[in-house]
């Protein structure tokens, strides 16, 4: 079946450059059952689970000249294979190892003539664990029709849920002169938005992006100033590096009690301590002033509790959204309980003046949602101009039980978060049965220090953790 993209969908794939792939990933760490977890366990499973992401399935067709927005054409060629590839580390792989290959495979666009996804089962991590890294383009995710396809592959039991079988009969992929067709016709009858289709087509994504923020509404004050300068933005290669950070819940929900902000108002205050003494590892200035904008999208959505397990880092909106705000961390506050309490008055502050997009459909199906809402909070964020802030840092809570793949016990699940233009780090985390797992996202030659930030996490948390005693 042929669709339009809508405008967003569209700005998001034109966004795309050689040095800033729009794609969202997640790297999966899983103990596999007894008999091990092979590569047909994984591609059957995909397969069956496909029709909960149709999506999945389309390619993108441009149309001629550019004259409308790009349409959601049936892959009549579809060959899961080329999708679901196997790769293998040299036994015992190692996590240094792991990270190096998924920072290759963030590093590579996805192919435009195929469906935007790619995922990939790495075989020889030491422990006999296996992994598995997906990458979805942000076009295709949107949390409102389409899923993110990591939320649909996963059971709360370890034996999958029964799925109906589906014959699926991919539709006749429309010529160009059918898209053309129909493109003058939508001309004729919205004129507004061809021009806008023209404009992203040419590359003025700066007008197109524009236009959809103002139709939105500005979300503070903060957004009409530039961005502080930092070395976290300075223009960034094709390539990146990727560190992670595994720490427990207890802590967080302990100063959350303490001091009573949200989960997410500690979190942000520990990443604001570790980017102060990133800064100062660096001999970077740093005065009581100095502050590091942050683009922060907050996942707003409805969901039994018993799924989510801990619903302080999320606000709870009937109609399921996600928000976002720009947030100033105090990284020139030497005293960490000061810049946790900086940071919870900025998020009251901000609590009615965020800009939001609906995503009501995350909560239709069980699994593991955080991938949608990582997907749709990077969306959010590429709707603005990046010269308004120096990083973005998503933040989705995932259920406080263990999960199964084809009856692998998922152990880690570790967010990846596109970079955006001239930004040299993105920061993503997913809390999940009782940890709290960073994914750091890093340009290569501008941040070849992201394992120091990522050590720093830990160190600022625990800093945290001592003032509070």
């Amino acid at each position: 079946m042929t669709s339009r993209m809508t405008a967003q969908d569209a700005s998001y794939y034109y966004l795309e450059t050689s040095n800033t792939p729009m794609h969202v990933g997640s790297l999966a760490i899983l103990e596999p059952p007894e008999g091990g977890l092979d590569y047909e366990s994984v591609l059957r499973l995909v397969e069956q689970r496909l029709p909960e992401v149709p999506r999945y399935r389309k390619k993108v067709r441009e149309v001629a000249f550019g004259l409308s927005r790009p349409v959601w054409v049936d892959d009549r060629d579809f060959d899961i294979t080329y999708h679901v590839r196997r790769s293998a580390l040299p036994k015992p792989g190692s996590d240094e190892q792991l990270h190096d290959l998924v920072a290759r495979l963030v590093s590579r666009p996805l192919d435009r003539t195929r469906p935007l996804w790619e995922m990939y089962l790495v075989e020889g991590l030491a422990n006999d664990r296996v992994a598995l890294f997906t990458k979805s383009h942000s076009a295709l995710v949107d949390g409102e029709e389409a899923l993110d396809i990591v939320q649909v592959l996963f059971d709360k039991e370890p034996v999958p849920r029964e799925v109906p079988e589906e014959l699926w009969m991919p539709e006749r992929e429309p010529s160009e002169s059918a898209l053309l067709v129909g493109a003058l016709a939508e001309l004729v009858a919205r004129p507004g938005e061809g021009i806008a289709a023209v404009r992203s087509a040419v590359g003025d994504l700066t007008a197109t992006l524009t236009e959809t923020v103002d139709a939105v509404g500005r979300i503070a004050r903060t957004a009409a100033q530039s961005a502080p300068e930092t070395p976290l933005n300075t223009q960034i290669s094709r390539s990146r590096r990727f560190s992670v950070v595994r720490s427990d819940l207890e802590p967080y929900r302990k100063i959350h009690s303490r001091y009573g902000c949200t989960i997410n108002d500690v979190v942000l205050a520990v990443l604001a301590g570790a980017l102060r003494y990133w800064l100062l590892s660096r001999g970077e200035p740093v005065t009581e002033a100095t502050v590091v904008r942050a683009m922060v999208p907050m996942s707003v959505y409805t969901q039994d509790p018993d799924d989510c397990g801990d619903n302080d880092t999320i606000q709870v909106h009937p109609q399921g959204e996600v928000s976002s705000f720009l947030l100033d961390l105090p990284v020139g506050e030497p005293n960490a309980v000061v810049r946790l309490s900086h940071i919870a008055h900025a998020g009251e502050a901000y609590s009615r003046q965020r800009r939001r997009v609906a995503a009501q459909t995350m909560v239709r199906l069980s699994g593991f949602a955080p991938a949608t809402m990582h997907a749709v909070g990077a969306r959010v964020a590429m709707g603005f101009s990046q010269r308004m802030f120096n990083l973005m840092i998503t933040n989705a809570p995932g259920p406080q039980h263990p999960l199964y793949l084809t009856g692998a016990r998922l152990l880690e699940i570790f967010p990846v978060s596109p970079l955006l233009k001239n930004q040299a780090l993105s920061i993503a985390l997913t809390s999940y049965d009782g940890k709290i797992y960073y994914g750091l996202n890093a340009d290569r030659d501008a941040m070849p220090d992201v394992d120091v930030a990522a050590t720093l996490i830990q160190e600022s948390l625990e800093e945290l953790t001592d003032a509070g005693r």
